[in-house]
């Protein structure tokens, strides 16, 4: 038996159990991808206040929606990312960050994770059902696309998987005005454009850092196809493609619209200015970071500016 078979049986490699000291609570956060599962949350409640607050309702008095859409989006996700460990456990030991979820180690049975990812979506689908209809086809949506459309199709085959992978990622905020308001006000959709652009820029920076590791996995990301020069070019772009999407949100204030535009202004500076950075990696590090304070910075002032 070569080596490569060795490490691997029955999609999961064969590594001493002590070798990665863990909780079942930590291989339980592992599976679930538990920074996914919080990213997704903002944008999900950021959906569900703007939609209490436009429809003109209570928050108090909608204690029992938010915790039924909380609980039902955060379960359907945590179900995705577990059966995406399911799916990638035969190539996720050929990459650092990845190499130690418990479905590589052999800590859990292949089969107990996929059960597990189908309990939780359907959990979360239960939830879901407790609001609206509407909230529930979208967050099974959400699931299609991510475990199907992404997952199990464009990930090990096209180039642009990231951009099919943008769709479940820009579903969560629709979601949260779903289960308040199946109508979806043109605000939602700006909430769904706004997240399908944001992904793009985000995991392209991610991919070249980390493209040794996904060119070992033969993941077709961008930079392991196209390299580097070409990769830059689509991330200033989509960077560009944020540059009008603020003024969909209108409805939030002058305020607010000023700092989205500055928001996005500084990051498409910083991507040209990248131009004149030699090293590639540097820059990428650059430009991811940029993308995390962004998405946390702009939904979290969709909040506030409504509570002034």
């Amino acid at each position: 038996m070569s080596n490569s078979k060795a490490a691997t049986q029955n999609g999961a490699a064969s590594l001493p159990l002590d070798s990665y000291q863990t909780s079942a609570w930590k291989d339980f956060m592992a599976l679930i991808k538990i920074g996914i599962v919080n990213s997704n949350l903002i944008t999900t409640f950021t959906g569900l206040w703007l939609a209490l607050h436009f429809t003109g309702q209570s928050f108090l008095d909608n204690l029992d929606i938010i915790f039924y859409t909380v609980a039902g989006s955060s379960l359907i996700i945590a179900g995705s990312c577990v059966i995406n460990n399911y799916v990638d456990r035969d190539i996720d030991h050929l990459m650092e960050r990845t190499k130690t979820r418990p479905t590589v180690t052999g800590k859990v049975l292949p089969a107990k994770v996929l059960g597990l990812g189908i309990f939780l979506i359907a959990l979360g689908t239960l939830f879901l059902f407790l609001t609206t209809v509407t909230a529930t086809v979208i967050g099974l949506l959400g699931v299609f696309s991510y475990v199907f459309l992404y997952t199990l199709w464009s990930k090990r085959q096209l180039v642009s998987n990231t951009i099919i992978g943008s769709i479940s990622g820009a579903v969560p905020p629709l979601i949260g005005w779903a289960a308040v308001d199946a109508n979806l006000d043109m605000m939602a959709w700006a909430l769904f454009i706004l997240m399908f652009a944001w992904q793009p820029p985000h995991f392209y920076a991610l991919a070249m850092r980390r493209v040794n590791e996904y060119r070992a996995a033969g993941i077709p990301m961008l930079p392991v196809v196209k390299g580097f020069k070409t990769t830059k070019i689509h991330i200033v772009f989509w960077v560009a493609v944020l540059l009008p999407i603020p003024f969909l949100l209108i409805k939030l204030g002058i305020p607010f619209l000023i700092l989205a535009m500055l928001l996005n202004v500084g990051w498409l500076a910083l991507g040209i200015y990248g131009y004149r950075i030699k090293d590639d990696i540097k820059w990428a590090k650059l430009m991811f970071v940029y993308s995390l304070q962004y998405l946390t910075i702009i939904f979290v002032a969709m909040v506030l500016v409504t509570l002034i």
